[in-house]
């Protein structure tokens, strides 16, 4: 079975033409921080001194800078060029991680359905989350084809009304917005062909920068003009359920400074704020952890998959069914922070899962 993987770098071209990635100095520049000496961080990398001299000067010499700066008492540090270099790789990856490994396992399922045998994929269509990321994980590792597709909430739920997929994925808050955000899809949904498989219960909140510098308290003061915020697209269920949280506080979406720039996805909003390139995100716990941001929780959610009843007892949905209740893939779900798996693999009503029309 093919694995693809695909990873983001920065590639440098010189006044000659000739072009030299920085995939190679940047995990050397990185040990070069954290250990104070080129021939260590050559060693633990693998390298001769010598060798690991000349990649530097490679690209020292396409940069037109120094990457390593000696000082006394303190041996090798990277200069301000070479921690330029390495802040902008690890931003490039953190921006773009998980779009790249979205697209990495559309391409590798694309790929197997022509290289393997005739086999029953588990399509699934779904709001990009850490717990469906998990999931894919598990049933790759289990030898299950899948065919996994990241779209907006409302997008996954139209595809299963129309029979391009067998699980849907969307999230739905706890609380006084869930029926506004259900309406948005009960028009794909019917009850009497569909039922509701519960994945996870999550948290989503503020991210905010270690130490909360601007003193954000919650939803409020996202109307301050001194604080810049970085927002999932439009169409997204957790674009919808910020639009409802902020009208009830009393904010315009509008008039909040920066609601216009958009990720799409929970880590490159987390890797934004990390980044300085905005104060406030809105997103999963998990990716706030992840970038070592603090967190606000403001809303409990329920991630669900929605399936055809008629195929629930039949492979694959019926495989994917055991593989949610048990207790690896549960123990999986738990290490993520805000995530509760209680309720992994339940069977759920549409009616009761959707609650009253709004």
């Amino acid at each position: 079975m093919i694995r693809i993987e695909c990873q983001a770098e920065l590639v440098v071209k010189g006044a000659d033409g000739r072009e030299a990635s920085l995939s190679d100095v940047v995990p050397l520049l990185a040990l070069v921080d954290e250990s104070g000496s080129i021939a260590q961080a050559a060693t633990l990398k693998g390298l001769s001194y010598r060798h690991a001299w000349g990649l530097l000067r490679s690209i020292e010499e396409r940069l037109g800078g120094p990457l390593i700066a000696k000082e006394r008492g303190r041996g090798s540090v990277l200069s301000e060029l070479g921690q330029a270099v390495l802040r902008a790789q690890r931003l490039c990856g953190e921006r773009l991680d998980g779009n790249m490994q979205a697209l990495a396992s559309e391409v590798a399922s694309d790929l197997n359905r022509w290289l393997a045998p005739p086999a029953d994929d588990v399509r699934i269509y779904a709001s990009h989350g850490y717990a469906v990321a998990a999931l894919v994980t598990s049933l790759v590792a289990h030898d299950l084809p899948v065919d996994i597709k990241y779209r907006d909430s409302a997008d996954a739920v139209s595809a299963l009304a129309r029979g391009e997929c067998d699980l849907a994925g969307f999230h739905l808050p706890r609380g006084e917005f869930r029926a506004a955000c259900a309406d948005t899809y009960r028009r794909w949904l019917d009850p009497q062909r569909h039922v509701l498989v519960h994945l996870t219960r999550r948290k989503q909140g503020l991210f905010l920068g270690k130490g909360n510098p601007r003193g954000v308290g919650g939803l409020g003061d996202l109307a301050r003009d001194d604080i810049r915020f970085v927002n999932r697209q439009p169409g997204s269920g957790t674009r919808m359920l910020l639009d409802l949280a902020l009208r009830k506080v009393g904010v315009d979406p509008d008039r909040v400074n920066g609601y216009a720039s958009t990720e799409l996805t929970h880590s490159a909003i987390a890797a934004f704020v990390a980044s300085g390139m905005a104060d406030v995100g809105f997103g999963v716990e998990p990716a706030a952890h992840h970038f070592g941001l603090d967190f606000i929780p403001i809303v409990d959610e329920d991630y669900y998959f929605a399936c055809d009843r008629s195929r629930l007892e039949r492979a694959p949905l019926a495989t994917v069914i055991d593989l949610l209740r048990g207790a690896a893939f549960r123990h999986s779900v738990d290490q993520l922070e805000g995530y509760d798996p209680q309720e992994c693999g339940t069977l759920v009503d549409l009616e009761a899962g959707l609650g009253v029309s709004a």
